[in-house]
């Protein structure tokens, strides 16, 4: 080989530094030149050069949020699922999923991390494994309505088999998922998950000055979650997210057994209708998922279209009530007409007021909600107000993780109306 062969190879042999803007500024400028003389270099540094812009950070790895339900629905209509999911479980069952997807990718030090969970009286800071807790605790509720065993009486601190495979590094065992929940997750040959690091108990947080006692209707609530966070404050993360993953089959199974979805659910703010519970839980799901991944800076996409469409529906049903408890614990809030004695609200027109609600956006839709009292028949009479607002952000201003002063919001007519109807959303939140 003569020395103008070894020169080429060598200027040859850059090519792939060089499509990645790799090499030194004198060696691209004289590679640089070799391209105009050698056709040959020229094509394969124009192949090299296209095949490097993709892996550019510019263009998301990600897959697209909606994918899942995509194949979901594709294999669905070649083969019907033996035992469907009913419309109203599909958000549970789409939300957990997506959950345990951004769980699966944690590692020893992001279970460490510390996630902000605001709510309408503070902000609570919980590992991720609390906040599975948490999750674990309140699902329990809709477990009990379905006939099948309450978390908080099979044992949570006492070490299982799923506890010691866990922290041996083996696949603890889980139970046999439905079709319409996902497709199973698989583990090729030999590999070994790492040791999940124990999460030590929490020390006690001191609440923000504004935190009240939260009592009440939401005792039982709060002491399930107590109890269970104490419970299992000595297991393993990854032994937590077995067991409430354990749980989410459970419940998804359970909701295609009972497809009508009438049983009662008392979550503590209301009694809810099974139906109503799992969307109710869908929605508390999504809004802690994103919390998590905010604290480990996880990418987290939004419910799908058909999914935040029933969670707005609920928060438009559930609004009359975040109403009433607005004006019950601060009666003199603007906009809310000062109650007689025995009577209807004073400046209330006969069968009450109503402001129409806009909704934008993926979830779009149009209601009016009534503001003086719950109604049972057709809405009559002129709205005093209309409020325009996207679906995704009034899910979020439900669950108090937007500021009602600051949010976007278009509004025409009674301007005290549509402040009250703002302030009254976040109470729909709970710790």
């Amino acid at each position: 080989m003569n020395t103008s062969e070894e020169h080429h190879d060598a200027l040859r042999s850059l090519l792939g530094a060089w499509s990645l803007g790799a090499c030194p500024p004198h060696e691209a400028a004289e590679l640089e030149q070799h391209l105009s003389r050698c056709p040959e270099c020229a094509t394969e540094a124009a192949r090299l050069r296209e095949a490097a812009g993709w892996l550019s950070l510019d263009e998301p790895l990600d897959q697209p949020g909606t994918l899942r339900q995509q194949v979901l629905d594709w294999c669905l209509a070649r083969r019907p699922a033996e035992l469907p999911v009913p419309a109203w479980g599909m958000p549970y069952t789409a939300e957990t999923a997506k959950l345990d997807a951004l769980l699966r990718d944690l590692g020893p030090e992001e279970w460490q991390e510390v996630a902000e969970l605001p709510w309408h009286g503070g902000t609570e800071r919980l590992r991720p494994a609390e906040v599975l807790g948490r999750l674990t605790a309140v699902d329990g509720v809709l477990a009990l309505a379905l006939g099948l065993p309450d978390p908080l009486s099979t044992g949570i601190g006492t070490p299982t088999a799923d506890a010691a495979a866990t922290a041996t590094g083996a696949s603890p065992a889980g139970p046999p998922t439905i079709r319409s929940a996902g497709p199973p997750t698989t583990r090729s040959a030999g590999s070994r998950p790492p040791v999940a690091r124990r999460v030590p108990p929490q020390e006690p947080v001191a609440p923000a000055p504004r935190v009240p006692p939260q009592g009440g209707p939401y005792t039982a609530i709060t002491a399930r979650t107590a109890r269970l966070l104490a419970d299992q404050a000595g297991l393993p993360p990854q032994s937590v997210r077995s067991r409430w993953r354990r749980q989410t089959h459970d419940l998804v199974r359970g909701a295609a057994l009972a497809p009508q979805g009438g049983a009662p659910v008392d979550l503590g703010f209301a009694v809810l209708p099974l139906r109503d519970a799992f969307v109710d839980r869908a929605l508390e799901c999504y809004v802690h998922g994103e919390d998590v991944a905010r604290a480990v800076a996880y990418p987290y996409g939004p419910p799908a279209p058909q999914h935040l469409r029933q969670m707005v529906e609920l928060v438009v049903r559930l609004l009359p009530r975040a109403l009433a408890g607005l004006r019950a614990a601060r009666p003199e809030h603007a906009g809310a007409p000062v109650a007689s004695v025995g009577g209807p609200p004073i400046g209330a027109a006969a069968g009450g007021r109503r402001l129409r609600l806009v909704v934008d956006g993926p979830a779009a839709g149009e209601w009016l909600v009534p503001l003086d009292a719950e109604e049972t028949g057709p809405a009559s009479g002129e709205p005093v107000a209309s409020m325009v607002l996207d679906g995704l952000e009034l899910c979020q201003l439900a669950a108090a993780h937007r500021d009602p002063d600051r949010l976007p919001v278009g509004e025409h007519g009674d301007r005290a109306a549509v402040r009250e109807v703002l302030h009254a959303l976040p109470l729909l939140s709970r710790r």
